[in-house]
């Protein structure tokens, strides 16, 4: 549904006030509201007001009757909650936005973050891999990681156990950030409580797009890995196995134009295999950090030094992703794609000709899907059913 009281076609600005960074959070808290209906509500009606007024009638639309926005003492008790745990709320277009995130379509409108914010501003290079990682793999996750330091780079990772550990533990004194699934004052694993807080009181920084004590969930895992990649230049993998969250981020990596690399491993070793399917694919091979550091930008674009000015914040709010059906049109299409497959695998192009739509409406469709957990997506541009419908491995 379309406001057409704001006709402007000036881009919508960020939140410039408090009151206004209260109706961001109202909007993006709402019931069914995630991050591609925020954007699209928001490019749609020019001010997050419109959008929070039109809401109900857009729920109404799809089917949602006595629809309700996120109350104002909810969104008040949030902001409270952050603040007492030492967290600041940064909107998208702020200073300490990270740069690399605010140009993707599904840019989080919101991160909760607690540390520090200079580091936000620096050059990253993403390092994730498996939770049980080898004694190899860990050796190597802690020697790309100090060398990515050196050079310069903040780490970013999930604080998952395993290489994610590894690269934090090597990087908290060189810069070092830490994406939450839950809530950036839920430590998940508990285990690297003593960890986060290391990072915390080295200047580093705990990163979530997440409401404060929110306990992470399996749905949440893959979403959270498309940040740590978007705040990347560059995913570097080191053992991983064939169906794994570390693949979902080199995925999501590759859907947002940024480098992808692997160390290759042993074929025997299952931990390696998703690596090795990688760099069969065309990933860049690490021996070392020099291969890293080679596949980047000049050297002169990677100084560790703080930028003298502020980086210019984008000059148009994400649109979402492109949406030429309603609401409901979009979860009878998913219906329609849960249908057509199922255990054995099934070429993608091959399941939009049958469902007769187009490539346009597919692609977030089958994002949202294998987000969820609903449908899995093999080498080759195949999708089948998840063996487990709603579930998402944890990464």
């Amino acid at each position: 549904m379309r406001d057409n009281s704001y006709s402007s076609t000036h881009p919508p600005l960020p939140p410039t006030t408090e009151d206004l960074r209260v109706s961001w959070l109202r909007l993006l808290r709402s019931r069914r509201v995630g991050v591609s209906t925020f954007w699209r509500l928001l490019s749609e009606h020019k001010h997050v007001d419109a959008a929070l007024e039109a809401l109900p009638q857009v729920a109404k639309d799809a089917g949602v009757n006595s629809y309700r926005i996120c109350p104002m003492d909810v969104a008040q008790a949030e902001i409270e909650a952050g603040h007492a745990c030492g967290a600041r709320l940064v909107c998208w277009g702020d200073y300490d936005y990270p740069s690399a995130l605010s140009h993707l379509p599904d840019a989080p409108p919101l991160l909760w973050v607690r540390g520090g914010m200079a580091v936000l501003r620096r050059p990253m290079v993403a390092l994730v891999g498996a939770r049980n990682a080898s004694s190899l793999g860990t050796r190597m996750a802690r020697t790309l990681s100090r060398g990515l330091g050196e050079a310069g780079f903040v780490v970013v990772s999930g604080l998952a156990r395993g290489v994610d550990t590894a690269a934090h533990i090597e990087t908290v004194k060189t810069g070092t950030v830490a994406v939450m699934a839950g809530g950036v004052d839920v430590m998940y694993p508990a285990e690297n409580g003593q960890l986060a807080r290391d990072i915390l009181d080295q200047d580093g920084a705990l990163v979530s797009e997440q409401p404060i004590g929110m306990q992470p969930q399996a749905r949440h895992f893959p979403v959270r890995n498309r940040i740590v990649s978007g705040m990347a230049r560059a995913v570097v993998v080191v053992e991983a196995a064939a169906k794994s969250g570390s693949l979902i981020t080199a995925r999501t990596a590759l859907d947002q134009g940024r480098d992808v690399m692997a160390v290759p491993g042993h074929p025997m070793d299952a931990r390696a295999s998703g690596c090795n399917f990688l760099i069969r694919d065309g990933a860049v091979l690490v021996r070392n950090v020099e291969d890293i550091i080679e596949a980047l930008a000049p050297a002169e674009d990677i100084a560790p030094e703080l930028p003298l000015e502020p980086a210019n914040p984008p000059a148009v709010i994400p649109a979402g992703a492109p949406q030429t059906r309603s609401l409901r049109e979009t979860a009878d299409l998913h219906r329609q794609i849960l249908d057509r497959l199922g255990p054995s695998p099934v070429a993608e192009d091959q399941l939009t000709r049958d469902l007769g739509a187009s490539a346009a409406q597919m692609a977030p469709a089958l994002t949202d899907l294998e987000l969820e957990g609903r449908v899995h997506r093999q080498p080759g541009g195949l999708l089948s059913l998840a063996p487990r419908a709603g579930s998402a491995r944890i990464s």
